[in-house]
Parts: C-alpha cells; structure tokens; sequence
C-alpha cells in the first residue's frame, strides 16, 4: 500500500502460541517413579505367589498285593508316619487308594516317596540277600534301573514294609520311616526264602 513501509509496526494475528512453563522437577520425578514402583510391585507379587505353597494334584497309585494291609501292624504304623520326609511333604492319594498306602512329593511335585504295608515277601529275597541296617531296620533293596527308583523292603517285622524311593531323594526319606517303624513295630526274626536252583 503507498504510504507504508517495510518497517511499520503492525500487529501479526494472534496465531502463536503462549510459552509453555516448564515442568517441576517433583511432576517429572513422580512421573518416572510411578511406573517403576508398578513395575516393582508386579514382580515382588509375582514372587510371592510363585514361592507359596503350590496346590498338587492328588496322586493315583495303582494297587499291589497286600494280604496283611488291614492288620495291626499296618494299622498302627500308618497313622503314626510323619508329614515330612525331608525334602517330601505328604501328598492326598486319588481315592479310592491303596490299602495302608502313603505318599510324600516335593513341592514342586516330581516323582513321589511311596509307602507300601502289608506286602508279602518280595520273590527276591532270599537267605543271600546283603541287607542293610538304617536305625534298627532290615532292608533288602531291589532297583529299577528304567524307573530310576529303589524299593526298600523291611524285611524284620511282622509284616513287609515296601518304601519306594526316586533316585536323588537321599537318605532322609528312608531314615525317618525307620525311626517310624522301630517306635511303632517290634523287631522279628527276617524269613528269607530258599535259594535260587
């Protein structure tokens, strides 16, 4: 326009924004430490849950001749075994379960400890059979090689006992039921069978 030069002052619209304040320290500090204190909340949760207790499954253990399962001997040994062997807590058996049966798993489950009472003398037992003693009980072993367990027998009471154990259990298992069954049944003379022809 004539009359008018570049340098006049004139008014621009009012398009720009306005200058934005910058954020408080304390807003972006508790803008960061929000989500990492979530963060740490889930996974100290997620421990927890992990470590607690875990829900087994019942177990199912099929049956095995036990002619003497309802005798006394049975009777008095199994309300007697402990909940803990070790490393193995007692596990509830699927019904309707073995007669004079118990079983202890590890709380991540795996294979079990399985008690058997009331068995007859196991076929291989015989008068050379190596025994050995764990806290005043007989035992004769017989391995499962494809299973990777041992079957103990106690074989000097006045019934057989059969203690299944999986390989890497240790001895604890073995010794707490023999402190079991020394309080609970008496000693008796073991009756191996004949040799082999």
């Amino acid at each position: 326009m004539p009359g008018t030069s570049p340098d006049d002052d004139t008014e621009a619209p009012d398009s720009a924004e306005p200058e934005r304040a910058p954020y408080s320290p304390a807003l972006i500090a508790t803008a960061v430490a929000l989500p990492v204190a979530l963060l740490v909340a889930v996974v100290v949760a997620a421990v927890i849950v992990l470590r607690g207790p875990a829900e087994r499954e019942p177990l199912a253990l099929g049956p095995v001749p036990a002619p003497a399962a309802e005798g006394p001997a049975c009777s008095a040994l199994l309300p007697a075994l402990p909940a803990d062997l070790g490393d193995f807590t007692r596990s509830t058996l699927v019904e309707p379960a073995p007669p004079a049966t118990a079983a202890w798993q590890r709380a991540d489950g795996g294979e079990p400890v399985v008690l058997r009472c009331g068995l007859d003398r196991p076929l291989e037992f015989n008068r050379a059979s190596p025994l050995q003693v764990v806290n005043g009980v007989q035992w004769f072993e017989i391995r499962d090689e494809a299973a990777q367990t041992a079957t103990w027998f106690a074989v000097d009471r006045e019934t057989y006992i059969a203690v299944t154990l999986p390989d890497g259990s240790g001895p604890t298992p073995l010794q707490v039921v023999s402190d079991t069954i020394t309080a609970q049944l008496p000693a008796q003379p073991i009756d191996p069978g004949e040799l082999p022809n």
